[in-house]
Protein backbone atom coordinates (compact mmCIF):
# COMPACT_ATOMS: atom_id res chain seq x y z
CA UNK A 1 0.00 0.00 0.00
CA UNK A 2 1.17 3.48 -0.74
CA UNK A 3 1.23 6.05 1.96
CA UNK A 4 -0.91 9.02 1.36
CA UNK A 5 1.05 12.26 1.33
CA UNK A 6 -0.77 15.41 2.30
CA UNK A 7 -0.88 18.06 -0.40
CA UNK A 8 1.72 20.81 -0.10
CA UNK A 9 0.46 24.24 0.76
CA UNK A 10 1.42 27.11 -1.54
CA UNK A 11 4.73 28.67 -0.52
CA UNK A 12 6.05 25.58 1.31
CA UNK A 13 9.20 23.94 -0.05
CA UNK A 14 8.81 20.63 -1.79
CA UNK A 15 10.35 17.57 -0.27
CA UNK A 16 13.60 16.45 -1.84
CA UNK A 17 14.05 12.69 -2.02
CA UNK A 18 16.84 11.33 0.14
CA UNK A 19 18.72 9.92 -2.87
CA UNK A 20 18.92 13.38 -4.46
CA UNK A 21 20.25 14.89 -1.24
CA UNK A 22 22.98 12.21 -1.06
CA UNK A 23 23.82 12.77 -4.70
CA UNK A 24 24.17 16.52 -4.12
CA UNK A 25 26.43 15.92 -1.12
CA UNK A 26 28.56 13.48 -3.12
CA UNK A 27 28.96 15.96 -5.98
CA UNK A 28 29.96 18.72 -3.55
CA UNK A 29 32.62 16.45 -1.98
CA UNK A 30 33.98 15.44 -5.40
CA UNK A 31 34.23 19.10 -6.42
CA UNK A 32 36.07 19.92 -3.19
CA UNK A 33 38.50 17.01 -3.62
CA UNK A 34 39.23 18.03 -7.21
CA UNK A 35 39.94 21.59 -6.09
CA UNK A 36 42.24 20.38 -3.32
CA UNK A 37 44.23 18.12 -5.66
CA UNK A 38 44.45 20.71 -8.43
CA UNK A 39 47.81 21.88 -7.12
CA UNK A 40 50.57 20.15 -5.27
CA UNK A 41 53.21 17.50 -5.53
CA UNK A 42 52.21 13.89 -6.09
CA UNK A 43 55.14 11.58 -5.37
CA UNK A 44 54.70 8.79 -7.91
CA UNK A 45 57.85 6.90 -6.96
CA UNK A 46 60.54 7.00 -4.31
CA UNK A 47 63.25 4.37 -3.99
CA UNK A 48 66.49 4.12 -2.05
CA UNK A 49 69.04 1.55 -3.19
CA UNK A 50 72.55 0.50 -2.26
CA UNK A 51 74.97 0.78 -5.16
CA UNK A 52 78.71 0.16 -4.77
CA UNK A 53 78.40 0.56 -1.00
CA UNK A 54 76.70 3.96 -1.32
CA UNK A 55 73.09 4.96 -0.97
CA UNK A 56 71.39 6.33 -4.06
CA UNK A 57 67.90 7.80 -4.32
CA UNK A 58 65.45 7.79 -7.22
CA UNK A 59 62.23 9.77 -7.20
CA UNK A 60 59.52 10.78 -9.61
CA UNK A 61 57.04 13.52 -8.79
CA UNK A 62 54.11 15.07 -10.62
CA UNK A 63 53.95 18.83 -10.12
CA UNK A 64 50.68 20.73 -10.41
CA UNK A 65 51.24 24.46 -10.05
CA UNK A 66 48.49 26.81 -8.93
CA UNK A 67 47.40 29.62 -11.29
CA UNK A 68 49.11 32.25 -9.10
CA UNK A 69 52.44 30.36 -9.22
CA UNK A 70 52.22 29.99 -13.00
CA UNK A 71 51.33 33.67 -13.35
CA UNK A 72 54.36 34.68 -11.29
CA UNK A 73 56.58 32.48 -13.46
CA UNK A 74 55.17 33.97 -16.68
CA UNK A 75 55.86 37.45 -15.31
CA UNK A 76 59.54 36.58 -14.95
CA UNK A 77 59.71 35.85 -11.21
CA UNK A 78 62.29 33.09 -10.64
CA UNK A 79 61.14 30.23 -8.41
CA UNK A 80 63.30 27.81 -6.46
CA UNK A 81 62.46 24.14 -5.89
CA UNK A 82 64.40 22.14 -3.30
CA UNK A 83 64.76 18.38 -2.86
CA UNK A 84 66.31 17.24 0.40
CA UNK A 85 67.26 13.79 1.71
CA UNK A 86 68.55 12.95 5.18
CA UNK A 87 69.85 9.49 6.14
CA UNK A 88 69.32 8.38 9.74
CA UNK A 89 70.59 5.37 11.69
CA UNK A 90 68.13 3.80 14.13
CA UNK A 91 69.24 3.84 17.78
CA UNK A 92 67.18 2.38 20.59
CA UNK A 93 68.98 4.19 23.40
CA UNK A 94 68.94 7.76 22.08
CA UNK A 95 67.61 9.89 19.27
CA UNK A 96 68.34 8.52 15.81
CA UNK A 97 71.70 9.62 14.42
CA UNK A 98 71.79 11.65 11.22
CA UNK A 99 74.45 10.11 9.02
CA UNK A 100 74.14 12.34 5.95
CA UNK A 101 72.05 15.16 4.53
CA UNK A 102 72.05 16.42 0.96
CA UNK A 103 69.91 18.85 -0.99
CA UNK A 104 69.47 20.13 -4.51
CA UNK A 105 67.96 23.47 -5.42
CA UNK A 106 66.73 24.28 -8.93
CA UNK A 107 66.01 27.79 -10.14
CA UNK A 108 63.22 28.00 -12.74
CA UNK A 109 62.82 31.30 -14.60
CA UNK A 110 61.00 32.48 -17.70
CA UNK A 111 62.86 34.71 -20.17
CA UNK A 112 60.12 36.89 -21.77
CA UNK A 113 62.34 38.31 -24.53
CA UNK A 114 63.27 34.89 -25.88
CA UNK A 115 60.10 33.09 -24.68
CA UNK A 116 62.27 30.35 -23.15
CA UNK A 117 62.44 28.66 -19.76
CA UNK A 118 65.80 28.44 -17.98
CA UNK A 119 66.46 25.81 -15.31
CA UNK A 120 69.63 26.18 -13.25
CA UNK A 121 71.20 23.69 -10.85
CA UNK A 122 74.36 25.00 -9.23
CA UNK A 123 76.38 26.59 -12.01
CA UNK A 124 74.74 24.63 -14.83
CA UNK A 125 71.79 25.94 -16.84
CA UNK A 126 69.55 24.42 -19.49
CA UNK A 127 66.99 26.15 -21.72
CA UNK A 128 63.55 24.67 -22.54
CA UNK A 129 60.69 25.66 -24.80
CA UNK A 130 57.76 25.07 -22.43
CA UNK A 131 57.03 25.04 -18.72
CA UNK A 132 56.27 21.31 -18.67
CA UNK A 133 59.64 20.59 -20.28
CA UNK A 134 61.36 22.86 -17.76
CA UNK A 135 59.75 21.08 -14.78
CA UNK A 136 60.68 17.59 -16.03
CA UNK A 137 64.35 17.51 -14.89
CA UNK A 138 63.53 18.53 -11.33
CA UNK A 139 60.55 16.21 -11.01
CA UNK A 140 62.46 13.08 -12.05
CA UNK A 141 65.88 12.24 -10.58
CA UNK A 142 67.68 8.90 -10.58
CA UNK A 143 70.96 7.77 -9.08
CA UNK A 144 71.28 10.73 -6.70
CA UNK A 145 74.06 9.76 -4.27
CA UNK A 146 72.90 10.65 -0.76
CA UNK A 147 75.43 8.84 1.49
CA UNK A 148 78.96 7.49 1.12
CA UNK A 149 79.66 3.86 1.86
CA UNK A 150 82.19 4.71 4.58
CA UNK A 151 79.40 6.31 6.66
CA UNK A 152 77.22 3.20 6.53
CA UNK A 153 77.94 0.35 8.92
CA UNK A 154 76.95 -3.18 7.97
CA UNK A 155 74.22 -4.70 10.10
CA UNK A 156 72.73 -1.33 11.08
CA UNK A 157 69.24 -0.18 10.14
CA UNK A 158 68.83 3.10 8.27
CA UNK A 159 65.98 5.19 6.93
CA UNK A 160 65.75 8.25 4.66
CA UNK A 161 63.56 11.31 5.18
CA UNK A 162 62.86 12.91 1.79
CA UNK A 163 61.18 16.23 1.04
CA UNK A 164 60.48 18.18 -2.14
CA UNK A 165 59.09 21.72 -1.96
CA UNK A 166 58.80 25.15 -3.46
CA UNK A 167 61.27 27.24 -1.47
CA UNK A 168 59.30 30.41 -0.75
CA UNK A 169 62.12 31.84 1.39
CA UNK A 170 64.04 32.64 -1.82
CA UNK A 171 61.21 34.67 -3.35
CA UNK A 172 61.73 38.43 -3.67
CA UNK A 173 61.01 40.08 -0.27
CA UNK A 174 57.81 41.92 -1.36
CA UNK A 175 56.29 38.59 -2.44
CA UNK A 176 57.15 36.86 0.85
CA UNK A 177 54.82 39.19 2.74
CA UNK A 178 51.62 38.11 1.00
CA UNK A 179 52.01 34.38 0.34
CA UNK A 180 48.73 32.51 0.40
CA UNK A 181 47.98 28.84 0.83
CA UNK A 182 48.18 28.31 -2.94
CA UNK A 183 51.95 28.88 -2.65
CA UNK A 184 52.39 25.95 -0.24
CA UNK A 185 53.75 23.26 -2.50
CA UNK A 186 55.61 20.26 -1.15
CA UNK A 187 55.70 16.63 -0.10
CA UNK A 188 57.55 14.62 2.57
CA UNK A 189 58.15 10.87 2.81
CA UNK A 190 60.16 8.43 4.93
CA UNK A 191 61.66 5.29 3.38
CA UNK A 192 63.42 2.38 5.08
CA UNK A 193 66.74 1.28 3.62
CA UNK A 194 66.91 -2.44 2.86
Amino acid sequence: MRRHQPPLLPGTPQRVPRALRWLGTLLALLTLCTALHAQGVDLAGLRVKRADGELALDYQARLSLSPSIEEALHRGVPLYFTAQAAVYRNRWYWRDERVARVNRTWRVAYQPLTAQWRVSLGGLSQVYGSLSEALAPLSRVSGWRIADGEKLESGERYYVEFSFRLDSSQLPPPMQVDIGSDWKLGVERTVRVD
